[in-house]
């Protein structure tokens, strides 16, 4: 086994270590004892913290070797100090199952979208602190995602850039934990409620459906959480106590979601179940609870670095909603462009463009439902169809493996129709607006099948029967079945690419990858004389540039 495998996997643990131990910090410092045994949350409160540090770093800072070593070893240093010896055993399962995800986590073949902007923007966010209007050079980076901010941080030496697809792994891989923590703790006091079958199906879902990390992008991460926000949604609903610790979490993956992708704002209305359950509850000391908690505001801090780095990037709040564009700006993306943006994203969502293809007059075509048939034929089926195919066969697998013909008295649980109502609406508008899976719609689809079997299988009565065994195998089941696929996946790279990595385990990274930071460094060298001496340098053939309170400003001619 080669040397630079050793180090792949060396600093694969130290990453996912000191992101537990950040995890641990802000548990600590917040106060959330029950989060303390459930390391998969630990995990995405880290997430949380470094993205946070990310947004409000890059406008001082370049993410470069020497900040990102501090956070790395910061983080160890925390999770040292914070190691609880009594929780041995979920230390363990943590290092277990992301020792399992490593062989997803190896990968050749990176997203369609790595080297037009993941790759780019990232690795932008590691030589630069903030350039205004970066949005002028590349569609992609009008619409960052926080997982580039994430991915950053793990710019190192001796890896370099060859984790910049980590922080897909450590949300799958932390969400998952989370769902193995909550079927365990509900097999442990036979309480096989509505929860543990939603967290069940949930799990088998992410880790087959979503078995390749090389295709998550900056979408399916959001879509993995969205699984654990219904959970939690549930839960914060039906609470009789812990209700700070459980709001916490609730701001927690309601944040990471949107910061994720940003047309997931729609799932604020999420809000409503739980403000009409206050209300109906009579429970109304519960919203002075919850806008006093910190990690409201916290929230609400990153929605805001959020919305300015959208709007320093591209002079849009959220890119291409032309209502929160500001044209007036030298550096804003002209709104005539915005909008045929936009109409491209809705076209090609609908099934109206592809690599090879194009419908004669796009403007008429995403009226309405005009665009329906075409998509059906060119998206549903086989797109949409297999994959509907595989939910239900998943379901009548989980549904014949714990169905029984007798009931059982059953914890009735508020706020199912609700929120299956809120889902309903949510899936309504992406059908509408924008239909395709990658979009948002591979949660929506499976929620609203999982969650009235789950309900049904809650009601169901388990005399004489060894839940435990069924559950346990399903498990197994499906991590065969993630290891299976990789091996395949794998293989076929090796065939394929002449891919070894027990011998050179990188992905390919070319020169085309860092075309836009040169171009950033060529027009900066090229206005270097004049920058200080004038309102605006003119020496560059397509964009020029300026200097305001220490900031360099790129705008087009």
């Amino acid at each position: 086994m080669s040397s630079n495998f050793t180090t792949f996997i060396f600093f694969y643990f130290a990453i996912i270590t000191s992101t537990v131990g950040y995890g641990s910090f802000v548990a600590n410092i917040a106060n959330l004892k029950n989060t303390h045994y459930n390391k998969g949350y630990l995990g995405l409160f880290g997430v949380f913290f470094l993205i946070f540090y990310s947004y409000i770093s890059h406008f001082f800072i370049s993410h470069n070797y020497t900040n990102n070593l501090i956070v790395l070893t910061l983080g160890l240093i925390f999770f040292i100090y914070f190691f609880e010896k009594k929780n041995k055993k979920e230390y363990i399962l943590l290092y277990l199952f992301f020792l399992i995800l490593f062989i997803g986590f190896v990968i050749f073949k990176t997203h369609d979208d790595f080297p037009y902007y993941h790759f780019p923007y990232t690795y932008y966010l590691t030589q630069n602190n903030l350039l205004i209007g970066v949005g002028n050079f590349n569609h992609g980076f009008r619409t960052p995602s926080s997982i580039f901010y994430l991915n950053s941080l793990f710019y190192l030496p001796i890896v370099k850039y060859y984790f910049f697809h980590i922080g897909a792994i450590m949300i799958m891989g932390f969400s998952s934990l989370v769902l193995l923590n909550y079927i365990y703790k509900k097999i442990k006091k036979k309480n096989t409620d509505i929860i543990f079958f939603l967290s069940l199906m949930s799990f088998v879902f992410i880790n087959i459906f979503f078995y390749r990390i090389g295709e998550h992008g900056t979408d399916r991460s959001a879509q993995i959480l969205i699984f654990l926000l219904i959970i939690e949604l549930i839960i914060l609903i039906n609470m009789n106590s812990q209700f700070r610790e459980n709001s916490t979490i609730f701001f927690v993956l309601l944040t990471l979601v949107i910061s994720l992708k940003s047309y997931y704002i729609l799932y604020l209305i999420l809000l409503f179940p739980i403000f009409y359950y206050f209300v109906k509850n009579k429970k109304f000391f519960y919203f002075n609870d919850f806008f006093k908690n910190p990690f409201f505001y916290l929230s609400t801090l990153i929605f805001i670095f959020i919305l300015l780095i959208n709007f320093f990037n591209s002079g849009c709040l959220i890119y291409p909603l032309k209502i929160t564009c500001f044209e007036n700006f030298s550096w804003s993306i002209p709104l005539q462009e915005v909008s045929r943006m936009n109409d491209w994203y809705e076209q090609w969502s609908k099934g109206g463009a592809g690599p090879t293809f194009r419908v004669d007059n796009p403007e008429a075509y995403i009226q309405k439902f005009n665009w329906v048939d075409n998509w059906i034929n060119v998206y549903f089926f086989n797109k949409v169809s297999d994959f509907i195919y595989g939910i239900i066969f998943l379901s009548v697998v989980v549904f014949i493996t714990f169905y029984s013909k007798d009931n059982k008295a059953m914890y009735h649980h508020k706020g199912i129709v609700l929120i299956y109502f809120m889902l309903v609406l949510i899936f309504i508008e992406w059908f509408y607006n924008h239909p395709a899976l990658r979009y948002g719609g591979y949660p929506l689809i499976a929620l609203l099948l999982f969650l009235p079997i789950a309900w049904y299988l809650s009601k169901k009565y388990y005399l004489n029967f060894n839940i435990k065994i069924r559950a346990y195998f399903l498990i197994f089941l499906t991590l065969s079945v993630f290891v299976g696929r990789n091996f395949n996946r794998l293989h076929n790279e090796e065939q394929q690419y002449k891919y070894k990595p027990l011998k050179k385990i990188n992905y390919l990274v070319s020169n085309n990858y860092f075309s836009i930071q040169n171009n950033f460094e060529d027009i900066i060298k090229i206005n270097n004389g004049c920058i200080n001496q004038l309102d605006y340098c003119d020496k560059h053939k397509d964009l020029n540039m300026k200097k305001k309170y220490s900031y360099i400003i790129f705008f087009r001619k």
